[in-house]
């Protein structure tokens, strides 16, 4: 089958939209703490969904993956593990920064690193970027997702620069931006990762393709693993926040959640993580129409949540006390990313 550049820019807006949707849930949980929610959540991010579709969607997954050889298994889960450090980041920035701010300047970070690192390393970004007129197109809207990254985190250090402190609490009710700042620029670099994995895992998704499994699905596989490293940072961190906090009985209906409907809350976090995992299932779908250019999947990627992130920062009133010039900011940074979309599958669709 032919790529088809243009399917490929629609399933990258598909999975931006579950990423900067993904928390959206997460806000309607009522009494269990970070930890609890965020490993309930995980499960399905991590495991159910990964496994779910990559059985039903891919010829012989056990079978491929078992035709595998050790080496090439490992390094996705390896760079799982870090990327899973860049999860744990993100959630915390969403507490932080909130969705519009903290969604920037992590993703900015994301962005560079995950596009522009894969081909460095393959010794290609010469031959695949520097060397043909798709390339340097690709590479010009790659430079407009980070000019428009940089002017949505500026127009979103504006708006809480004149915020009172009420204001920021009204906002986001864990606001600290020096914390937040530091903690994002961390799970920028380290999300990198999951891109990072997902090129290691390349003779994976050779095999399945080998299996009789379409060239939409081949990516799904490489997933399992990736998000099982994922798992592994992740597990660890929020069971040492639940013996540290003693909340492991909020899973129960006991403590602090005493009272609260669990169901409610199961069912949220069930739709939390498995809408953070679609993301990355629509970003498979993506990066089998880009073609020989595949690793610009990565920004297209990280605009599309920037832009999703944004539309929902609005909707939260993340935006309502900021000043008439700083929204034709905000908006101007998302009218880049936009651009910056086509443009990049232009470049595509040119080397095809």
């Amino acid at each position: 089958m032919t790529p088809n550049p243009l399917f490929g820019v629609i399933y990258h807006w598909l999975g931006g939209f579950a990423s900067a949707s993904f928390y959206v849930p997460f806000r309607g949980v009522r009494r269990w703490n970070w930890e609890i929610y965020w490993l309930t959540g995980g499960i399905f991010s991590w495991v159910i969904a990964p496994w779910f579709f990559a059985a039903i969607q891919t010829s012989d997954l056990l079978g491929v993956l078992a035709r595998t050889p050790t080496a090439t298994l490992a390094w996705p889960v390896a760079f799982g593990v870090l990327w899973g450090f860049g999860g744990l980041g993100y959630g915390l920035v969403m507490r932080y920064l909130g969705l519009s701010l903290g969604m920037a300047v992590v993703l900015g970070l994301c962005t560079v690193f995950g596009t522009l690192i894969p081909p460095l390393f393959a010794g290609a970004f010469q031959s695949k970027l520097l060397a043909t007129t798709s390339g340097r197109i690709i590479l010009a809207g790659i430079l407009l997702t980070v000019v428009g990254i940089g002017i949505v985190a500026l127009a979103g250090a504006r708006k809480d620069a004149a915020l009172s402190d009420e204001q920021k609490a009204a906002a986001v009710a864990e606001f600290d931006f020096r914390k937040g700042i530091v903690v994002a620029i961390f799970a920028g670099i380290m999300s990198a990762c999951f891109a990072f994995g997902l090129a290691a895992g390349e003779p994976i998704k050779t095999l399945s393709a080998e299996a009789g499994t379409g060239p939409l699905w081949t990516g799904l596989p490489v997933l399992c693993l990736v998000m099982g490293g994922g798992l592994l940072t992740n597990r660890s961190w929020c069971l040492i926040l639940i013996a540290r906090n003693r909340s492991a009985g909020q899973w129960f209906g006991r403590g602090e959640a005493a009272g609260v409907g669990l169901p409610r809350n199961y069912l949220l976090s069930a739709l939390a993580g498995t809408t953070w995992y679609f993301q990355f299932f629509f970003y498979s779908m993506g990066e089998s129409q880009m073609g020989r250019l595949g690793f610009s999947s990565w920004t297209l990627h990280m605009a599309s949540i920037i832009i999703f992130g944004t539309l929902w920062g609005f909707a939260f009133h993340e935006w309502k006390d900021a000043s008439p010039r700083v929204r034709i900011m905000v908006w101007s940074g998302v009218g880049l990313l936009v651009l910056a979309t086509v443009v990049i599958g232009c470049g595509n669709a040119l080397a095809v």
